[in-house]
């Protein structure tokens, strides 16, 4: 078998020493092909170097879940085929990496390595579902380039949230869960549309869903992670099915302090409810329209402000070792 190992230098759970020694059990069973990413979307960059070879039959990613939607990106670069690309297998390197803890796989590198090596032994394939999110088009952000998550994506408050995480870290702040708590406090303080959200989901042949504060849209669960603790903002969400939204339509004082509950109590049965929360299962293809530009977030990246996104649940979009 002939691999390409990415490799984020950055990756905040790992270091030098354990990377070479998951680079050396990686090489004694495969011939081996280690690259260090050195800029933003170079793994994307060598994800489609890797899809347009024929010499290439798995890509490697060891990060975290950013540098996992950039490897994806890449592979998916001209569109899913299962059986065509090369597949994909992640290592888990950064603070919380949810795609490869939702997938099965331990938390911690070298053991998520021994799980790779024995599924490539006993063949062990899954393939799962992606979403999709592209400007719509007759919108202004119809040019805004489309790109492929894996396990979340929203638009509004948890993508506020996100951005001020990475500012954060800009400023030299460790990605911690405190981190992003008090990131929360801070986004809910300066929220400006808490009582009377300007978002509109809309979907073919549904009545519009309107007035929602924040959105969260989920190919998988759980959502997240805090710490050890899974959180589920749509527990019926599934690799096998195509997208699960949460919406929210009212973020008061009381509203946020039972949602926040709701979220920490979450269960794989349930998730948050109530009058002032939507949940939308298996959409295959809806948009998300906003009166004013808002923070959008992909797989735990902030990507700037966006009023209108288009959203694809796409089945059996990749083969994943696992």
């Amino acid at each position: 078998m002939r691999a390409l190992l990415v490799v984020n230098p950055a990756a905040t759970t790992t270091s030098a020493r354990v990377r070479d020694v998951l680079i050396h059990a990686l090489a004694s069973e495969m011939k081996l092909e280690v690259v260090t990413t050195e800029y933003r979307g170079h793994a994307q960059d060598l994800g489609r170097r890797a899809a347009e070879s024929s010499d290439t039959d798995l890509v490697v990613a060891l990060g975290g879940d950013g540098t996992v939607n950039e490897v994806v990106n890449g592979l998916l670069q001209h569109g899913p085929d299962p059986d065509g690309l090369p597949g994909l297998a992640v290592v888990p390197g950064g603070s919380t990496n949810v795609f490869a803890r939702a997938l099965g796989l331990p938390n911690d590198a070298v053991e998520a390595t021994g799980a790779i090596l024995d599924a490539l032994s006993e063949r062990r394939v899954r393939t799962v579902g992606l979403g999709h999110a592209a400007g719509t088009p007759g919108t202004e952000d119809e040019s805004v380039p489309a790109r492929w998550f894996t396990f979340c994506a929203g638009l509004g408050f948890d993508a506020g949230v996100v951005g001020r995480v990475e500012q954060q870290r800009e400023r030299g702040r460790k990605s911690t869960h405190a981190l992003y708590v008090r990131q929360v406090v801070r986004q809910f303080l300066d929220e400006p549309n808490r009582r009377h959200g300007v978002i509109t989901l809309e979907q073919p042949g549904e009545d519009p869903v309107g007035d929602l504060v924040a959105t969260i849209v989920c190919n998988t669960s759980p959502y997240t992670y805090l710490g050890n603790r899974p959180i589920y903002a749509s527990p019926e969400a599934s690799f096998d099915t195509a997208l699960d939204v949460l919406g929210l339509n009212r973020l008061s004082t009381p509203a946020v302090t039972r949602f926040t509950t709701q979220l920490l109590t979450s269960t794989p049965e349930k998730g948050p409810h109530g009058k002032h929360a939507v949940s939308l299962h298996d959409l295959t293809d809806f948009s998300l329209h906003s009166k004013a530009p808002l923070p959008f977030q992909m797989d735990g990246d902030h990507l700037g402000l966006r009023t209108s996104v288009t959203f694809t649940g796409v089945r059996r979009a990749l083969r994943v070792i696992v």
